[in-house]
């Protein structure tokens, strides 16, 4: 059974009701077609549901088992202004603002989520990142003891004897533009959790940058040799370790030469990323050039579970990420 069918076969264990907000968007609707067949997950979609039906139906697309949900004839409308207007006043909120901007579908989902409405919300196939977690940060905020919100990637790479089965986690690749030592160790530890919950191993964490064990000097690399120790002195029950260069980290042999004794060279199937340029260029190359399955950003340290896709998304991503969201809120 591959990764994903594991996901859904958990998800409908606790099916859990998820928010779409850019339901005028075919992938969208073509993902909710799927999710309604394989019922793995309720769907709420917001939009003008006239329009919405319009064009699933033009498009040859059962979405009837979905609720649409359009913010301008909602009934709940008046109460989320007033809700957004509290939670927000005391940063300069005022009420036409607030009108406003829950007409907005990502706002209106995001506060579904925050009412209990929903479990959940899935955006960004027609959003940039900022317009997903910009409205997730203002209304539904962060976990209680979270210090910083981040995000990773599932990257699922066929034929692939490294990591779980070619199954890792690719972090930070979404949000974090150039995190310290200590913004990265809380990466690395939020995906270790993120892991264990998602894909049910045992997380092994590699810090990765252009040098292994001291092999180069840089700022840069001492960076990460600081984020190591920091996230080992947090979480002494993780298995992590770092500095270490991508081939040191999955391929035994080259780890076993390069970084002899560690726990994680050769096995890792955590890769933590030294800045957000290295994160999303490595995870685009490993969905393209090996064509591998990517699912996410998956967010992570978020009150409640709501996730971010790619602009560049195909209908099977949103599945998936829904799926994921799906697990996450059990």
């Amino acid at each position: 059974m591959s990764f994903i069918e594991e996901i859904k076969n958990r998800a409908k264990k606790e099916i859990k009701t998820i928010v779409l907000p850019e339901a005028t968007d075919l992938r969208t609707l073509t993902a909710v077609d799927t999710i309604c067949k394989e019922g793995f997950a309720k769907v709420v979609l917001i939009g003008n549901e006239e329009k919405v039906t319009k064009l699933a139906k033009e498009n040859g697309l059962d979405i009837s088992k979905a609720k649409i949900v359009d913010p301008t004839n909602s009934e709940k409308y008046d109460e989320y202004v007033e809700y957004f207007y509290e939670l927000r006043k005391a940063k300069g909120m005022t009420m036409e603002k607030a009108k406003e901007l829950i007409l907005d579908p990502v706002f209106f989902g995001m506060m579904m989520v925050k009412k209990e409405e929903a479990d959940g919300l899935v955006s960004g196939a027609a959003h940039s990142t900022a317009d997903t977690l910009r409205p997730a940060l203002q209304i539904i905020k962060t976990k209680p003891g979270t210090k910083l919100v981040s995000t990773f990637n599932v990257l699922v790479v066929p034929n692939c004897e490294y990591g779980n089965n070619g199954v890792f986690a690719f972090a930070d690749c979404g949000l974090n533009p150039k995190p310290n030592s200590e913004e990265l160790s809380e990466i690395a530890i939020s995906t270790a959790e993120s892991y264990r919950q998602i894909i049910g191993e045992e997380p092994r964490i590699a810090m990765l940058s252009y040098s292994t064990y001291g092999s180069a000097k840089s700022e840069d690399v001492e960076k990460v040799e600081q984020a190591t120790k920091i996230a080992q002195e947090k979480a002494p029950e993780l298995i992590i370790d770092g500095e270490m260069q991508l081939d040191a980290a999955i391929v035994p042999s080259i780890g076993k030469s390069k970084a002899p004794g560690s726990q994680v060279a050769g096995t890792a199937n955590i890769l933590i990323f030294p800045d957000l340029n290295a994160g999303n260029i490595g995870y685009k190359l490993v969905e393209r050039l090996a064509k591998a399955e990517a699912y996410g950003p998956v967010c992570q340290g978020m009150a409640k579970p709501v996730n971010d896709l790619s602009r560049g998304c195909k209908a099977e991503d949103i599945v998936g990420v829904v799926a994921i969201t799906a697990v996450q809120a059990q």
